[in-house]
C-alpha cells in the first residue's frame, strides 16, 4: 500500500453562528468567527489516497486526473466564495473547519473508488496553526 497527497490552495469567507441563538451567545461561544460582516482564510486542502502502484505506469494515480477532481468538485466550488451562502456541499450546515473537512471528504469519495485507488484522507488547513485531518467514518 502507498499513499500519495496533493495540495490545492482556496481562499474563502465564513462565519460560525447559530440562527436560532442571539448575537451575545453567538459572540459568547464562537467570539469573533461570529463576526456579522463574515472573516476570511487562505485555506490548504491536502488529499490523500492510498492503493497499490499500476505496474505499466508507475503511478498510484495519474496526479493530472487528481488535480482535475480536486479543482472541479471542491475548490472551484469554494475559491473566493462564502461557504454559508455560495457553497452547495455545505447549504445548513455549520461553516467549521471540521464540517468543511468532512464535506468534502464527502464529496471526492465516490470520484476515487472507481480509480483503482481509495481516499484515505482530507487535511484541511485553516491557518499556519489549526488544521484538521479527516479519515472517514
Amino acid at each position: 500500500m502507498i499513499y500519495i497527497t496533493r495540495r490545492e490552495r482556496f481562499n474563502a469567507a465564513h462565519k460560525l453562528f447559530r440562527e436560532e441563538w442571539s448575537l451575545e451567545k453567538n459572540e459568547e461561544v464562537f467570539g469573533n468567527c461570529s463576526n456579522p460582516n463574515w472573516h476570511g482564510h487562505n485555506y490548504d486542502l491536502y488529499v490523500t489516497v492510498k492503493g497499490h502502484v499500476n505496474p505499466e505506469t508507475g503511478f498510484l494515480i495519474d496526479l493530472k486526473r487528481m488535480k482535475e477532481i480536486m479543482v472541479s468538485e471542491v475548490i472551484d466550488k469554494l475559491d473566493h466564495k462564502n461557504v454559508n451562502l455560495d457553497v452547495d456541499f455545505m447549504k445548513g450546515k455549520m461553516a467549521s473547519t471540521e464540517i468543511m473537512a468532512m464535506e468534502i471528504f464527502n464529496v471526492l469519495k465516490p470520484f476515487f473508488e472507481g480509480e483503482n485507488v481509495l481516499l484515505h484522507c482530507v487535511r484541511l488547513h485553516e491557518t499556519e496553526n489549526n488544521y484538521v485531518e479527516y479519515f472517514g467514518d
